[in-house]
């Protein structure tokens, strides 16, 4: 696949100020979030979605990997988290763990079929494999059909912190994604992210240098589910449920929408990207189904006069890293 951005910044000492600078001020911004009036309710579903976008970005935007099912990994550690919350009354730490556990061996399944395939096909495959899970969890009793999971109990993080607190819940989950963004962060400057990037690249060079490229992107695809399946963990503690909606092709489709209006290939775009599609969802939901309607047309615009995404337009007219 060729590459997906034209103008990509080095990595460099000043390069990676800016991104620090950038980190610092979103962390600061999202810590005072409880304290400003804003619905709790819509930042923590915004935070969950923005790190499944981060996840999505990592493997599109630094592995060139165009991946149509990652509503797969959300909903299946969402199911398998409520689970084992509401049936086995295990505690949330590892009610997380169990359903972060499903999403990387699904990850090792699923990439391990995709990955044998390139482009279109690739795509096609995970879109394939992520509505077969769909139909099952339709028809697997612990799901309960349409009805999904409902009234999931949030428990004592560690026996300490009481997540039916909306505040005590609100800084878990904001730790839980800075920690998952932190991780991408350092995954796509390591030695392993630049390997990822000249895949993305030009993959039969990176082979011809004796880089086992179908590892790397199996690694990839894995750590990609793995984190998408710990933003969708997170998630049934903010909605206290699990339902068919996570699993569904559409949900796949939003991610990639979230970001593509980011700005694909960049640190901060999926997380400015989840923001903007969630906001548009919650505050415009009195129009109805046109709620879609203006979705679409906002893609379009984003395609038309902003090709990089909103961050990658603002990272390329700064010349900063982003």
């Amino acid at each position: 696949m060729s590459a997906l951005t034209d103008d990509t910044l080095p990595m460099t000492p000043r390069a990676m100020r800016d991104e620090m600078i950038v980190f610092a001020v979103m962390t600061v911004l999202l810590v005072v979030v409880p304290w400003t009036g804003i619905y709790p309710f819509f930042v923590m579903q915004a935070l969950c979605f923005a790190l499944l976008a981060c996840a999505f970005n990592l493997l599109i935007g630094y592995g060139g990997l165009l991946s149509f099912g990652h509503a797969m990994f959300l909903g299946t550690a969402g199911y398998v988290t409520a689970h084992a919350l509401k049936v086995w009354a295990l505690p949330p730490e590892l009610g997380i763990v169990v359903g972060v556990a499903a999403a990387a061996v699904l990850g090792l399944i699923t990439g391990y079929i995709s990955i044998r395939r390139q482009g279109i096909y690739f795509s096609m495959i995970t879109l394939a494999l992520s509505q077969l899970l769909y139909f099952i969890y339709l028809q697997a009793p612990f799901t309960h059909g349409e009805d999904g999971i409902q009234g999931i109990p949030q428990g004592h993080l560690f026996g300490l912190f009481d997540l039916s607190r909306p505040m005590v819940l609100y800084y878990v989950v904001l730790v839980g994604f800075l920690a998952g963004f932190l991780l991408i962060y350092r995954t796509i400057n390591s030695p392993f992210g630049e390997v990822l990037k000249s895949i993305r690249e030009n993959e039969p060079r990176a082979i011809s240098l004796g880089y086992k490229t179908d590892q790397y992107k199996l690694l990839a695809f894995i750590l990609s589910g793995t984190l998408a399946g710990f933003a969708g963990s997170l998630k049934v503690f903010v909605a206290q449920n699990a339902s068919l909606t996570d699993v569904h092709w559409s949900m796949s489709g939003e991610i990639v929408l979230m970001t593509l209006v980011g700005g694909l290939g960049t640190i901060f775009g999926p997380v400015v990207g989840a923001f903007v599609i969630i906001a548009m969802q919650q505050y415009l939901a009195g129009f109805g189904q046109w709620v879609t309607v203006i979705q679409g047309v906002i893609f379009v615009a984003c395609v038309l006069l902003f090709r990089r995404g909103l961050v990658g337009e603002i990272a390329h007219y700064l010349r900063r890293s982003l």
